[in-house]
């Protein structure tokens, strides 16, 4: 992880990097967070911490765009319409600013007032504590997987997919809507999926499913974050052609999902068999296996 980090303050500005680099318990750190006029903090599991002798100035927040994209920003435009981009690494940059509205959609932004660099957690193995318990002799059963947001969601989905693909030998198919799965960089994977996982990158999940169902033949698909009407029915169809779903939601558990009505409704109609509920334990987290109904 300290590597990850020190790769990840190669986008800052050299003085910002400088600082960032001299503190210490690097493998804690989640986030870089550059807000302009202040310091920049990190986040860490018990909150945000500042770096001493940083105050953030807007040419700082456009550097970081500049060493992101090649100072090439028109080749990023597609992702940062939608308020973030994917750098060499797989590190996601979240921004902010004033939005450029034209029509419904935001065709840029301008006069940036934050970014956010995170630091993705590849954990290989991490699978490994979970996935006998989603086998049923001997086949992968359909999975959710629920945490709170930041509770370490996409990070056992990562691995269950390259734990599904690389040793069990299955043709999965990864829809990484936001680029925070794989990291594709200039169509190559900077984060470990699997040599059997063919990746949809930058595709909304209602599209991208019925695509993949035509064109590769998946035995898995995973996606994450389901969280629209969309997406619920691209998996309805993937499960009726009999494909193995893994996904993942924000919620604290199969109980407080059944109190929100597009997920209560995806529940009720049987698409998964069994769920991961991640918690966190300290500075760790824990991980529960259970049936669905």
């Amino acid at each position: 992880m300290p590597q990850r980090y020190e790769m990840a303050c190669t986008l800052l500005p050299r003085r910002l990097r400088e600082a960032a680099l001299a503190v210490p318990e690097k493998e804690k750190v989640e986030e870089l967070r550059l807000r302009q006029g202040e310091r920049l903090t990190l986040t860490l599991p018990e909150g945000e911490a500042p770096v001493p002798g940083t105050r953030i100035t807007g040419e700082d927040l456009e550097t970081v765009l500049d060493i992101a994209t090649g100072c090439s920003r028109y080749t990023a435009a597609q992702s940062l319409q939608q308020g973030y981009l994917t750098a060499e690494g797989g590190f996601r940059i979240g921004v902010c600013g004033t939005a450029v509205v034209e029509g419904e959609r935001v065709s840029c932004y301008r006069d940036l007032s934050s970014l956010n660099i995170r630091i993705p957690r590849e954990q290989i193995g991490l699978a490994d504590r979970v996935l006998p318990a989603l086998l049923s002799g001997g086949r992968l059963e359909s999975t959710l997987v629920i945490s709170p947001p930041g509770g370490g969601k996409t990070t056992l989905l990562r691995d269950l997919v390259r734990a599904l693909s690389d040793e069990k030998n299955l043709r999965v198919s990864l829809v990484d809507e936001r680029g925070e799965l794989a990291a594709i960089h200039r169509g190559v994977p900077q984060l470990q999926v699997g040599r059997h996982t063919d990746i949809l990158d930058a595709c909304p999940k209602a599209l991208a499913i019925p695509t993949l169902l035509r064109a590769m033949n998946p035995q898995v698909i995973a996606v994450d974050e389901v969280a629209v009407a969309g997406d619920v029915a691209a998996l309805e169809q993937a499960a009726g052609a009999g494909v193995v779903l893994l996904a993942t939601v924000h919620g604290a558990g199969v109980e407080d999902l059944a109190r929100k009505p597009l997920l209560a409704g995806m529940l009720g109609l049987g698409l998964f068999r069994k769920a991961v509920r991640i918690g966190r334990l300290g500075e760790g987290r824990w991980y529960a296996v259970e049936e669905l109904p």
